[in-house]
């Protein structure tokens, strides 16, 4: 007879477990049994909560995302000024618990999915309207019409920041990438 209440201990289980695998092995070539197999559950309860691989992975992506907006939230409730908000929106970017292997390989494996998955390609196109709007809002008093523009590039630095640790191309840490994206911003607010 199976334990009541348990099933969103396993769900969760499951789903650090996925973030794990993918971290370990780079890439989404894991199996739903690699993944059952570190949550301690067994493939049929895994294929049972998700259904399949491709449905965890998307849960896995959901609770990152979750985990990265209480991240922004947090860095937010401090944050005084524009500026200071912007700032706080890039540092969640790059704290620890957003900016680390395993997780960092998801969210590669998270671009490339959603390029084949309608399912993640709208997650993905939430993510990046949201992160937009944020830096938007913030940057509205601070740069006029060219806020759009900084929008845009501090977006694509951030992902490109992400890009280049998990190919390992650069072994930069969380605070210091926190930093370079900052100076870039400043550089930005300071051009004319």
């Amino acid at each position: 007879m199976p334990r009541t209440g348990m099933e969103p201990v396993r769900r969760a289980a499951l789903i650090e477990a996925t973030i794990e695998e993918v971290g370990q092995s780079g890439a989404l070539d894991v199996t739903v049994a690699q993944i059952a197999r570190r949550a301690g559950v067994s493939s049929a309860l895994a294929h049972h909560y998700f259904g399949g691989k491709s449905q965890i992975f998307l849960a896995a992506m959901r609770h990152i995302l979750k985990l990265y907006g209480a991240s922004v939230r947090n860095q937010l409730a401090g944050a005084r000024t524009p500026r200071d908000r912007l700032k706080a929106i890039v540092r969640a970017s790059f704290e620890p618990a957003n900016f680390r292997r395993d997780v960092i390989a998801a969210w590669m494996n998270f671009y490339v999915q959603a390029q084949v998955s309608a399912d993640v390609r709208r997650l993905l196109t939430l993510y990046q309207k949201r992160l937009r709007s944020n830096l938007l809002h913030e940057l509205r008093p601070l740069a006029g019409p060219r806020a759009p523009m900084i929008a845009d590039t501090l977006a694509a630095l951030i992902d490109g920041i992400y890009i280049r640790a998990a190919l390992a191309a650069d072994d930069l840490g969380g605070e210091e990438a926190a930093d370079r994206t900052i100076a870039t911003l400043d550089l930005l607010l300071e051009s004319e």
